[in-house]
């Protein structure tokens, strides 16, 4: 990562968000089942988040699909939130992010994570956490359900002490702190 020369560096991911909900525990009177109310449509919402760990800021979008096209109109969403930044971008090994049909914007760098290791990208934090928030709840349309999205994200962005301490992994802090003292 040294190497790369990066000032920043920002975990990405993508998660799918659908009209299916995610069932959790529910508290029920003893002997009666809790009403489960279930929708067998189809219809999802891929999130595109890119976030700073060390400073919780982030850059999201909400897109129909997860292919090129969509990644390369999120990364050009990157650099212009962060224009005049050498980004790192920390990604997993999914195969639309390892295509040679992505447009990396000149200043981002793709730093792969090791394979099979999901659960070193921090970004997998705010899925787990929209999940938690969502679980539970049918939605009308694809529309209701990107605007319940919108706000849970707000509310997240609003508090970046709360992304800190979702994302900020120790090993993270580390990490960047060796990469950037060595620029310096």
């Amino acid at each position: 990562m040294t190497q790369a020369g990066v000032e920043r560096v920002v975990a990405f991911d993508e998660g799918r968000f659908g009209l299916k909900c995610w069932f959790r525990r529910r508290w029920c009177t003893f002997g009666h089942r809790p009403p489960w109310i279930v929708d067998d449509r189809y219809e999802w919402v891929w999130v595109y988040v890119a976030i700073t760990p060390t400073s919780g800021e982030c850059c999201c979008l909400l897109l129909p699909h997860v292919d090129t096209i969509c990644l390369n109109l999120f990364l050009a969403t990157v650099r212009d939130e962060w224009p005049d930044e050498r980004i790192g971008v920390i990604l997993d090994g999914s195969g639309s992010h390892r295509s040679d049909k992505v447009a990396w914007p000149e200043g981002i760098v793709p730093l792969p994570l090791p394979p099979y290791s999901p659960e070193l990208d921090p970004a997998e934090q705010v899925f787990r956490h929209l999940r938690k928030r969502l679980a539970n709840r049918i939605f009308a349309t694809i529309e209701e359900l990107k605007d319940v999205l919108t706000a849970e994200l707000q509310r997240l962005w609003n508090h970046p002490k709360v992304v800190i301490r979702m994302t900020n992994y120790p090993w993270w802090r580390k990490g960047v702190n060796t990469i950037t003292s060595s620029l310096s």
